[in-house]
């Protein structure tokens, strides 16, 4: 059970503190916010575009001499800014909020401030987690009832590029990782795979980020990677076409996840029967709170669930990384694709993502960081 109430969390974390909560009926919660530009390794190529940033809004919540962080990750392509992430923290007032804890109940009244805006949202969620985790004394994975041991061996992307710079990224990644991650989508699908398979024998992950439009060359190129040695098949088609999608999910080999026909809740249950899975993000859901309930009901309807990310810091990447145990597949390598990490929270050990024991979400800022409001 999560935290829902004043009472439920007094009873349970604080069942002496009667007088706490007087002492505490003074403070309130204070929102702050700082732009800032990730510097990638290497230049990204997905299907349809490439890049060498990605923007983010740090967030901060303070309370009675605590801090929580969080993040809103902004690759282009989910339309939103760091101009209209902070318009949107402009507008969160959380002075009717007197108790932190109540995580429910604020979140709620996030989500209902506009329609969209879903990293925005993120970026209040995951600091409001990692305050109430600090609050409480808990990590979070604890709090889910999870082992932040139990997790699957996080994938490492390789973005569409030159045989040269795939075999370079694809050294890189060896004594590391355990599984690869290649994108595709375009006319040199089998090129890429061959580049890697020059180099390693490791399982692959593919994404085709929508860029395979017709269904049975799909399924021929699925066949061929699955004797590549390619595990799992993210977003094959374009994310509306999910009859086409329904009928290459039950004739592929190999299970289909979907990550830009999903975005919300709402969106999982209509999905099942279309793909084996999801691909659960942060910064696409609103949070942990909205992520921790898809999982839930992807598990009750059968499907497969993977933790994925954006490009982000260690901060995002460490509030992920409090979910994901038990998870089917993981892809958390978003702080190692930037050589600017401004935090310092869950690291790589092993081919895996592993969650610190510091409470909240587990991260601390490794460098000064100039929070406004």
């Amino acid at each position: 059970m999560l935290f829902t109430n004043h009472e439920s969390r007094q009873a349970e974390f604080y069942p002496d503190s009667d007088n706490d909560n007087e002492k505490n009926s003074s403070s309130k919660m204070n929102l702050f916010w700082a732009p800032y530009d990730l510097e990638l390794r290497h230049t990204f190529t997905i299907s349809g575009f490439s890049r060498k940033t990605t923007p983010v809004v740090l967030t901060k919540l303070e309370y009675d001499g605590l801090t929580g962080y969080g993040e809103a990750s902004l690759p282009p392509y989910l339309g939103e800014t760091q101009a209209s992430v902070i318009e949107f923290l402009k507008k969160v007032d959380l002075s009717a909020f007197p108790d932190p804890l109540c995580l429910d109940e604020i979140l709620e009244y996030v989500d209902g401030i506009s329609v969209n805006n879903t990293a925005a949202k993120a970026s209040v969620d995951i600091a409001l987690h990692d305050l109430a985790g600090k609050i409480a004394g808990v990590t979070w994975y604890r709090r889910y009832g999870l082992d932040r041991m139990d997790v699957p061996d996080t994938t490492f992307t390789i973005g569409i590029d030159t045989d040269d710079v795939v075999r370079e990224k694809t050294r890189e990644a060896m004594g590391r990782f355990n599984i690869l991650k290649v994108k595709v989508g375009g006319p040199d699908d089998k090129r890429m795979i061959e580049a890697i398979r020059s180099v390693t024998g490791l399982p692959l992950a593919v994404d085709a980020n929508q860029g395979w439009k017709d269904r049975q060359a799909a399924l021929d190129m699925i066949h061929w990677m699955k004797d590549q040695g390619v595990v799992m098949i993210e977003q094959p088609m374009p994310k509306s076409d999910l009859d086409n999608i329904s009928r290459l999910t039950e004739e592929s080999p190999l299970p289909v996840f979907a990550d830009e026909s999903l975005q919300r809740l709402a969106d999982v249950e209509r999905l099942k029967g279309v793909f084996s899975g999801i691909n659960i993000k942060l910064m696409k859901c609103t949070g942990m709170r909205e992520a921790w309930k898809m999982r839930r009901v992807a598990e009750a309807l059968g499907m497969k669930v993977m933790m994925g990310c954006m490009t982000e810091t260690s901060c995002a990447i460490s509030a992920a990384s409090q979910l994901c145990s038990g998870m089917d597949f993981a892809d958390l390598d978003g702080a190692l694709l930037i050589a600017n990490d401004c935090f310092d929270g869950a690291r790589l050990q092993n081919g895996k993502i592993i969650a610190n024991d510091l409470s909240g979400i587990g991260v601390v800022p490794n460098q000064k960081i100039n929070f406004t409001r």
